[in-house]
């Protein structure tokens, strides 16, 4: 009887030990996610209404002013200010890691079916989650005051801010396997503010000395922000604001990858 209940119970053990599909990714782990960021009320403050104010306080007053091409000044300030809410949303969200750390969930989490590679997905896809969200909302404030712009602008535009912002939620890993949790978002609020200002989505960079402009074409924002309002500036493709996006991304990219493994290997 004691031999039949033992081979009886070894496929099961066996089936137990097999990894889930994907490494444990799934949809209705996303949304879990999604859903716990959205309860944070000063996520959503940063993300979705402190962009939309600057756009009222700075971009309605240039309703009236036009680019070279015809396009208004407000579509300008519209996209620039999309990027900044897809890099706040994008970098928060991926910065979170260092609160979990810190609580001990990502050791928990080694436990679990869960693979690593399977939760740093469930974060890079949180933040691009997020970061759809606030060039949305970005957009329907503009279109909403009074923006009105071809439509391939918007599709292209929109999508680049968007898809773009990768960067940040590698940046935002990255900082987030790199410092403590208790100053990760003091470090990052004023760091992103001036990556802000020095890529030119807070002022144009023409207006800026000629010394800031030739560091700003070596910052992270640089790259997106120039690739998001080419449609609307319709200057093409800029070759040295892809490479700029590219390359930082993949810096960040490899960086968090190699701080996640250190990480993990931590007994």
């Amino acid at each position: 009887m004691t031999l039949t209940s033992s081979t009886a119970a070894a496929p099961r053990s066996a089936a137990d030990r097999r990894p889930p599909a994907l490494g444990g990714f799934s949809a209705a782990v996303l949304g879990i996610e999604i859903r716990r960021v959205l309860r944070n009320r000063r996520t959503l403050v940063f993300i979705l209404i402190m962009p939309a104010v600057f756009f009222l306080l700075f971009g309605l007053p240039q309703r009236n002013q036009y680019l070279d091409n015809g396009n208004p000044v407000t579509g300008y300030i519209m996209i620039s200010l999309a990027v900044y809410a897809a890099m706040v949303a994008t970098t928060s969200a991926g910065a979170a890691v260092a609160t979990e750390r810190a609580l001990g969930w990502s050791r928990q989490l080694r436990l679990t079916p869960l693979r690593p590679a399977a939760y740093v997905a469930t974060k890079v896809a949180t933040a691009m989650v997020l970061g759809l969200l606030g060039v949305l909302v970005e957009f329907a404030v503009g279109a909403v005051s009074g923006v009105r712009l071809p439509a391939q602008v918007w599709l292209e535009s929109g999508l680049t801010a968007w898809l773009g912002s990768l960067v940040f939620a590698a940046l935002g890993l990255f900082v987030g396997y790199l410092a403590p949790a208790e100053n990760v978002m003091q470090f990052m609020g004023p760091l992103l503010a001036i990556l802000a200002m020095l890529g030119g989505l807070f002022v144009p960079l023409d207006v800026l000395p000629h010394a800031m402009q030739q560091i700003a074409k070596f910052t992270p924002v640089y790259g997106v922000g120039q690739l998001a309002r080419a449609p609307l500036a319709g200057t093409g493709m800029d070759w040295a604001a892809l490479a700029n996006l590219v390359g930082w991304t993949a810096f960040f990219g490899l960086a968090a990858a190699r701080l996640f493994r250190r990480d993990t290997t931590r007994v």
